[in-house]
């Protein structure tokens, strides 16, 4: 894979005011997600399963791990994934709390075993089951998955749209667009760190924000962690209701990854390899059902930040997890970040999720992925109509409860019809033709300038030989013309 210089490497470390600055963008692109996964699941359980405080703990702890696992070869960052929130609220209402938790370590150490597995059979056979035929169409559909997210919060998916969101919207975009376009310096590359903060203040002017929550918050506050042992005890009989979506979401971890590979040019499911990544997201899940925290994932929006911004510093990573479980014990500042309206974080949605969707069209392109064959356009068109139709499988069978939805279902489908597809013949005899014809017209011009060279050095060694003829007949002229004694060595020479 052809490697793009980025503004911060992977190993770089930015001066300390930008290092501050670039984690806290990473900090505000994850911030709305990782709380809205805890909302979500209590929302559907009825009750507090989990809280947003635990949730920032362990999406920081959960990236610090992951960092180790990897050596510090990959800039993710780990948040709480969505394809967990409704299987936690079943597991909940089955089991507890004890039920719910006990199923996200489980989920935890089925990554760590598929780690080991992948560790002892090695990686040569993912370029066959991923190829970019399966890798393009996944990429796209988890940038385009998540549109309608960005349109809902900008307030534009409802029957009554109300003017003040759409502005502060639009000044959102347009300030992260104009900075990315037309920013200078260190401001080029925090765009929607920008463009959040000029929302933000038009939301307060126009009386969008309310700040109730920050004034009856306390300054620093303890997460309300949930350790097994000590405040429940082990509980299996929910386990098998969300063990099972480990198997879905690791194909999110493999598209996301591959994701992030082709932004900053290098292939990390190779180096540091799936392997690690798959332990260091395992370990990290495991350790947020230790705290009571829901299932970590790699996060799409972060990927997005790494891209726009061309900053692909772990420590920039590193440093915005450290913020996060910072934030989980700040209760003001927790509180005063919850207030940012939807439609600030619709405008920046906008450019993020777009940008993960035309990387995966890159994919295809600069591969040069053939579409005059009928098997690719068959792999990728199913794959982009079940992705983004909100095609959804769902097994039952007693306490057994698998779903399998959008991106995972369609990159399951992908890798099936990829394989078991016959290629279309006729493409691959014109793909033969074409490949021969070029393979003559190279071996033609190779032809053509071996006869170019071989008549410049021709033309070369009879100028040499002219200008050779020329200098012998003037040294010539002057050897007679010198006296007979200068032609003998005295007796100094002879000595020299």
């Amino acid at each position: 894979m052809e490697q793009r210089k980025m503004l911060y490497d992977i190993n770089e470390k930015p001066p300390i005011p930008k290092w501050i600055i670039l984690a806290l963008q990473h900090v505000f692109a994850m911030f709305g997600a990782t709380i809205l996964v805890p909302i979500l699941v209590n929302s559907q359980a009825g009750e507090t399963v989990l809280t947003i405080p635990v949730a920032l703990v362990s999406s920081g702890i959960g990236t610090l791990i992951y960092i180790l696992c990897t050596r510090g070869k990959s800039p993710v960052y780990l948040g709480s994934s969505f394809a967990f929130i409704a299987p936690i609220a079943a597991a909940y209402l089955k089991g507890g709390i004890s039920g719910a938790m006990t199923g996200v370590m489980a989920v935890g150490l089925i990554y760590v075993l598929f780690a080991i597995i992948v560790r002892i059979i090695g990686k040569s056979w993912l370029d066959k089951l991923l190829p970019p035929l399966v890798i393009g169409p996944m990429i796209m559909i988890i940038g385009l998955g998540l549109a309608p997210s960005a349109v809902s919060q900008i307030g534009l998916s409802s029957e009554t749209i109300e003017w003040k969101s759409i502005v502060v919207a639009l000044v959102t975009f347009l300030t992260t667009v104009l900075v990315m376009v037309r920013g200078k310096g260190f401001f080029k590359i925090i765009p929607f760190l920008v463009g959040i903060c000029t929302g933000y203040i038009v939301s307060i002017i126009l009386g969008m924000v309310d700040f109730t929550p920050v004034v009856n918050a306390s300054f620093i506050s303890l997460p309300e962690f949930k350790i097994p042992v000590k405040d429940y005890a082990l509980n299996f009989g929910a386990i098998l209701t969300i063990a099972p979506i480990a198997l879905v979401t690791m194909a999110e971890h493999i598209g996301d990854h591959t994701a992030l590979g082709a932004i900053i040019g290098k292939d990390l499911l190779k180096e540091p390899g799936l392997d690690r990544t798959l332990l260091g997201d395992g370990i990290a899940t495991f350790v947020a059902g230790l705290l009571g925290g829901p299932a970590n994932t790699t996060y799409g929006e972060n990927t997005s930040v790494v891209g726009l911004t061309k900053v692909a510093s772990v420590w920039v990573i590193g440093l915005a997890a450290i913020l996060a479980i910072c934030l989980g014990f700040l209760g003001k500042f927790t509180a005063l970040v919850s207030t940012i309206p939807n439609p600030v974080l619709g405008g920046v949605s906008l450019i993020l999720y777009g940008f993960i969707a035309v990387n995966g069209l890159k994919v295809l392109i600069q591969n040069q992925t053939d579409f005059s064959n009928s098997k690719n356009v068959v792999v990728a068109s199913t794959m982009l109509v079940l992705g983004l139709g909100g095609a959804a499988v769902s097994i039952v069978h007693g306490d057994l409860s698998v779903t399998i939805s959008g991106m995972s279902l369609a990159a399951v489908i992908g890798i099936l019809l990829n394989l078991f597809i016959p290629d279309d013949k006729e493409a691959v005899k014109e793909a033969i033709a074409a490949n021969d014809e070029k393979y003559i017209q190279r071996s033609e011009l190779k032809k053509i300038k071996n006869e170019i060279k071989t008549e410049i050095k021709a033309e070369l060694k009879n100028e040499l030989k002219n200008e050779l003829k020329q200098d012998n007949n003037k040294n010539s002229k002057p050897k007679s013309e010198k006296p007979k004694e200068n032609t003998k060595p005295n007796k100094t020479e002879k000595k020299k």
